[in-house]
């Protein structure tokens, strides 16, 4: 693995984006904006032997910061903190004090997506990238250090691990929006197979946002425990929005899903510490002149997003999402791709 760090000639508070590409043996690249920590792509091999990019973005980081798509933004290939998914009323209380947050989608307005990154001097080819959000930023209690490494391994695995530390307590649930598409032409993905070693999902009320009860998937369309057509028994306009509860021990390194494309004859395997994978199909995506001129629609992408439990901070029944001084946040996903 080999990496390579190129600026992209803006400055955006103060700091420099850079894109950093990450190689391997086979070939294969990855490239990284300290910019929201964005993964802009992911070039492999397909079974056809044509080098393919499986992540949806754009061809140059301007494509980021265009307003036509922060005006609708869906967060493409972000890290998403300091809390991903949605909070009850945008509310939460730690230690008897209430914290009222922007009502808003992953970690108020102005999240760690927007945010640029410091790269770290690391001893391995991999990118270290870290942001320290202070107390008080979006509302929430407590000076946050993160760091987010990225390894891409020989065996094309793009490793993601987080760590993150705080001076007071505070709530952090931290993942990454990348969007999928493993057919070389992209378009809908209701024809990918995809599976989920998950038993339960979570209910969500009318706003999409978890309530603490757990559903059994058996007998509903949320069933991909022996694999489905992502397509097979969707709502058509609706997709999938949805958070899994993962068939393994808390804590525990295990898969979150596969997702197989019988023309590219790739693999994406999902592997992951967290509890939870949100899994979503892009209802809401809508990006003019994306990669290569192409438009994204609605239902052309899928994302797993590896979690702790949405709204677990008001949901005392759930595995805490609070962060204690002295003590480390830490979780590892991998996205491994083969054919």
């Amino acid at each position: 693995m080999r990496e390579n760090q190129i600026s992209t000639g803006k400055i955006i508070d103060g700091k420099e984006v850079f894109a950093v590409e990450l190689t391997n043996t086979r070939g294969s690249k990855v490239k990284i904006y300290n910019y929201g920590a964005i993964i802009s792509e992911f070039v492999i091999t397909n079974a056809k032997g044509e080098k393919q990019d499986v992540i949806l973005g754009f061809d140059d980081f301007d494509g980021y910061i265009n307003e036509d798509y922060l005006a609708n933004y869906p967060y493409l290939g972000v890290v998403v903190g300091r809390y991903s998914n949605r909070i009850k009323d945008g509310k939460f209380t730690i230690d008897g004090k209430e914290y009222q947050m922007t009502k808003n989608l992953h970690g108020g307005d102005t999240g760690f997506d927007k945010k640029v990154w410091d790269i770290l001097p690391t001893i391995d080819p991999s990118l270290t990238l870290q942001y320290i959000s202070k107390s008080g930023e979006e509302n929430f209690p407590g000076t946050l250090t993160v760091q987010l490494t990225f390894k891409l391994s020989d065996e094309d695995e793009l490793i993601l691990d987080y760590k993150a530390t705080t001076d007071e307590a505070t709530a952090i649930n931290l993942t990454h929006h990348t969007y999928f598409n493993l057919n070389k032409d992209g378009g809908s993905v209701g024809q990918h197979h995809h599976r989920m070693p998950a038993s339960n999902y979570l209910e969500q009320d009318t706003d999409y946002v978890v309530t603490g009860k757990l559903i059994p998937v058996e007998g509903t369309i949320h069933d991909f425990l022996g694999g489905k057509l992502i397509g097979q028994n969707w709502d058509p306009a609706e997709g999938y929005d949805q958070s899994y509860i993962l068939d393994k021990k808390y804590g525990e390194f295990g898969m979150a899903s596969e997702t197989t494309e019988h023309t590219s004859g790739l693999k994406l395997e999902v592997f992951t510490t967290e509890p939870v994978a949100h899994f979503y199909t892009s209802k809401y995506l809508d990006v003019a002149n994306a990669k290569g001129g192409k438009d994204y629609h609605p239902f052309d992408a899928f994302c797993v997003e590896t979690q702790h439990y949405p709204n677990s901070i008001n949901i005392p029944e759930f595995p805490a999402t609070v962060l204690l001084p002295g003590q480390t946040y830490h979780q590892t996903t991998v996205f491994k791709v083969s054919k």
